[in-house]
């Protein structure tokens, strides 16, 4: 079971698409799958991959198209790049597909000096008594509710908490605490340390917001019990505090400065923004190419080609791209506007030409060219090897086909795990290289897979040993037709 959860998830892993290159005739063929250069997989050769496979693996058209398109379809076209000692490392290339991750690195540079300007509180006493961001410090005495509190049960427990009210000081709360507080805050006299005000429950929060350092407030009911609440003076707060001040100031003033951009630049959203960014998410392959705009702000729009490039970018983009067609649409929506406003800082970096050093793209198309070099090692498609077996370009093509069938034989048969490939090395593939997958040919596949699981589930059936004993209540496959059937045991 452990290589079935592995394989499910590198094939989720990453998503490939057809391209547009191939004749629209392809789809009337529903023998054929899928399309990969010269190569094509036969709806036989699908159906006998998933529904021989011994991993377990579901017989449906999710599976299948996982098969198809994330497995077949890169591994035939790295193997026509093999066959022509391609490594499909043309810097443009690289560059283009590699676009949201390059975006990414431009934008953390560009925010890091943006941050690094912005003028923020490292936490001083004045903004601490002032609770300026919303941070407060404070300790409490909690008398909890029993599970179920009777009015009588919570009636005695406010007369208690009241009693010791009557007795606290600042000097003695935190003495107090130890001996009457019931959570775990007790051993550190009370303690909470320094915290947004509006992670607390209302009544708690409001209290607390009444009070000034040392202060100490009346009962406080909330649905944990009753609470005395003290507000920490700065001697005791300062070093928490500025400590979380520092941190929580950068959020503040980025907030705001982006929030300033996002103001002049004006985004809007278009209707139908949710609707084509679920769509994105289910293929963002297939997608990277799209036009349809999502949202516009000044001097620029958002494309699906992008918000799709932005997603493979992402470190998770099978996970995020789950949750994105799953979500409602006001989160989806939200979504969409938060890369557009990712959109509007970058154009905010260009103005400023924040760019990515070239160090780092000439470690990125290395990284790009290990990555297609330890691809054809793990399915045998080294060049020299193929160019030693066959002389022309159609020979090498076929022979690497060959292996990589047999990697794929492999694969279903549990001896190998799947082997990803890196959303850009896709990209660059797909866009040299012509590759179609056809619904239609996947529908055959899945029926006829179903067809070959349900007869070898059959056999095996049929080849378990027959019992030695009949099951209560059933006669004996070997006994005689004139055989009674022996009685159910009693429990």
């Amino acid at each position: 079971m452990k290589r079935t959860s592995l394989l499910v998830l590198a094939l989720s892993a990453t998503t490939l698409a057809a391209c547009d290159g191939l004749s629209e005739a392809f789809s009337a063929h529903t023998d054929v799958v899928a399309k990969a250069g010269p190569h094509e997989l036969s709806v036989t050769r699908l159906g006998e991959l998933l529904g021989k496979a011994k991993l377990g693996l579901p017989v449906n058209k999710e599976v299948a198209t996982l098969i198809a398109r994330d497995l077949w379809v890169p591994y035939h076209l790295l193997g026509v790049a093999a066959a022509h000692n391609d490594t499909v490392s043309e810097p443009k290339a690289i560059d283009a597909a590699a676009a949201g991750m390059l975006e990414n690195a431009r934008l953390g540079r560009f925010m890091e000096s943006v941050a690094a300007k912005l003028p923020v509180d490292t936490g001083s006493e004045a903004s601490y008594l002032a609770a300026k961001g919303g941070l407060y410090s404070a300790r409490h005495i909690l008398f909890m509710f029993p599970q179920d509190a009777t009015p009588a049960q919570k009636d005695s427990l406010r007369k208690k908490a009241e009693g010791v009210r009557l007795q606290l000081t600042a000097a003695n709360f935190a003495d107090m605490a130890k001996k009457y507080s019931g959570d775990n805050t007790a051993q550190k006299g009370g303690d909470l340390g320094v915290f947004p005000l509006g992670i607390m429950v209302k009544p708690f929060g409001d209290a607390l917001a009444k009070l000034k350092p040392g202060e100490i407030s009346p009962l406080v009911e909330t649905q944990f019990g009753f609470h005395i609440v003290q507000r920490n003076t700065w001697a005791q707060a300062k070093t928490e505090y500025a400590a979380q001040a520092g941190g929580r100031g950068r959020q503040v003033a980025e907030s705001t400065y982006i929030a300033g951009l996002q103001a002049t630049a004006n985004i809007q959203l278009k209707g139908d923004a949710a609707t084509t960014m679920k769509e994105i998410a289910k293929d963002p392959l297939a997608m990277r190419d799209s036009k349809s705009v999502l949202a516009t702000y000044k001097g620029g729009e958002l494309t699906a080609g992008r918000l799709a490039l932005v997603l493979l970018s992402s470190p998770q983009s099978a996970r995020l791209a789950q949750q994105i067609t799953g979500a409602p649409d006001s989160l989806v929506i939200q979504y969409v506007k938060n890369m557009a406003q990712r959109d509007v800082l970058l154009q905010r970096a260009d103005s400023l030409k924040v760019a990515v050093t070239p160090e780092e793209l000439a470690s990125l198309h290395r990284d790009f060219v290990q990555a297609v070099v330890q691809s054809w090692q793990a399915m045998n498609l080294d060049p020299k090897s193929l160019a030693d077996s066959g002389k022309t370009a159609a020979q090498r093509e076929k022979i690497a086909a060959a292996r990589v069938e047999a990697f794929l034989d492999r694969i279903m048969a549990g001896g190998v795990q799947p082997l990803p490939v890196p959303s850009p090395l896709q990209i660059v593939l797909m866009n040299k290289y012509p590759s179609k997958v056809n619904p239609a040919g996947i529908d055959r596949a899945v029926e006829l897979a179903a067809k070959l699981r349900g007869s070898a589930d059959s056999a095996k059936a049929a080849s378990q040993p027959k019992s030695a004993v009949p099951l209560p209540g059933l006669p004996d496959a070997g006994a005689r037709k004139s055989a009674p059937v022996p009685p159910a045991a009693k429990p």
